[in-house]
């Protein structure tokens, strides 16, 4: 067993800058390298650099090689294009800075409508163009594989705890009122419980609104060491602790329970690596891709007992500001999240809580927020942690 302990980078390579185009629910006339060029080239700005300052570059979509050429970046010491959610691309970028690979890392991810998550697309004979793999087969109905695992493991939370469709639904509430509060945001319109639970049923239990919305969009973050952050234009945000968890099996029809699959192994260890944990946090970032995720993320993270994290977020409504606080002033996703900023794969999530602790979220900051934790990923394969502090 290694040491869960040992984290010899801790606090010693920050995120100096976070910038977004902002999300909208529609195919744009843009590609994802313009996105993601648009994203980047503001996020260079933001810290007061030039594209001669940045010598790595880590992300998702576009490729590295395809965004240095539309970039112009001169030369670059280390590149990568790890797998998403986001946390993996924070956590590679950093290991590269903190190993010397190279000294400032420009980190993007451009989400995208593609021709696999919605209609409209499918339709658009250029984004069925540039969705990679849309002819190889695809699962049918009879596998659980992707969302039709999630779909699965919602009626067996709702099952396993006598939860109802309303501890689903309340995530998605939150979600809605932080995002009315986010200009960057794709859906700002005012949501029910009512809506909620008349909403068109996708996969039962799932509704419309269980799920993250497709969207064009960008987000781009620069990292450096934690020195030369402090040099720059914006407060400097520590990278504290970074996990990405997995299980054997990690497959969404052989995971074994609710309770034994990746976000244990991320929430063990973040605990073990980190000097604070959720009573010491100002702002929580619980991934959202299907709102059962959330809730699984919230009773995992020890907020409240395993099937309790609906109740916990009712008991912790302000009604005043129509959202969750919990005990009156720890923001959950005040972004608005998968659900409602759009399906950024965790790039919102991060985003924002830079943001939150360089005190540059505008409507939505958290007085003096000093700590983020942001839980991010689903159930199998990919879930990641990240706390971040005030530098």
């Amino acid at each position: 067993m290694s040491d869960l302990t040992r984290n010899t980078m801790k606090n010693r390579v920050a995120i100096c800058a976070a910038a977004t185009t902002g999300f909208v629910a529609k195919n744009t006339a843009r590609s994802q390298t313009s996105l993601a060029a648009q994203a980047g080239i503001d996020a260079v700005r933001a810290c007061g650099l030039t594209k001669n300052d940045i010598d790595g570059l880590c992300g998702s979509w576009p490729s590295a090689h395809e965004l240095q050429s539309a970039l112009g970046l001169p030369r670059l010491t280390w590149s990568g294009n790890p797998m998403i959610p986001l946390v993996d691309h924070i956590a590679t970028a950093a290991a590269a800075v903190h190993a010397g690979l190279c000294e400032t890392v420009l980190v993007y991810h451009a989400a995208y409508r593609a021709a696999w998550n919605t209609g409209s697309a499918l339709k658009d004979p250029f984004r069925r163009i540039a969705t990679p793999g849309l002819n190889d087969p695809k699962p049918g109905p009879e596998t659980m594989a992707a969302a039709v695992g999630y779909a699965g493991w919602a009626s067996r939370y709702l099952y396993e705890y006598g939860a109802t469709r309303e501890d689903f639904g309340i995530v998605a509430l939150n979600a809605r009122a932080n995002a009315a509060r986010n200009p960057h945001a794709a859906m700002r319109a005012p949501l029910t419980m009512d809506d909620y639970l008349n909403a068109r049923m996708i996969r039962e239990p799932l509704c419309l609104y269980d799920m993250d919305v497709a969207v064009d969009g960008a987000d781009a973050f620069i990292l450096t060491t934690a020195e030369r952050a402090r040099d720059l234009a914006l407060p400097p945000v520590l990278i504290h602790a970074a996990v990405l968890g997995q299980v054997a099996p990690n497959e969404e029809d052989q995971t074994a329970g609710l309770r034994a699959n990746g976000q244990q192994v991320v929430i063990d260890t973040l605990k073990a690596k980190s000097d604070f944990w959720i009573g010491d946090v100002d702002v929580y970032f619980p991934y959202d891709g299907f709102t059962p995720i959330a809730l699984n993320w919230i009773e995992n993270a020890g907020w409240c007992k395993p099937g309790e994290g609906g109740a916990f977020l009712g008991d912790h409504w302000d009604a005043a500001a129509g959202r969750v606080l919990i005990d009156g002033r720890v923001a959950v996703n005040p972004h608005g999240g998968s659900l409602s900023e759009g399906a950024t794969q965790a790039s919102g999530h991060i985003r924002e809580a830079v943001h939150q602790l360089q005190g540059l979220a505008g409507e939505r900051q958290v007085p003096d927020a000093q700590r983020a934790l942001i839980t991010a990923g689903g159930f199998f394969f990919n879930a990641q942690g990240l706390t971040l502090v005030a530098g």
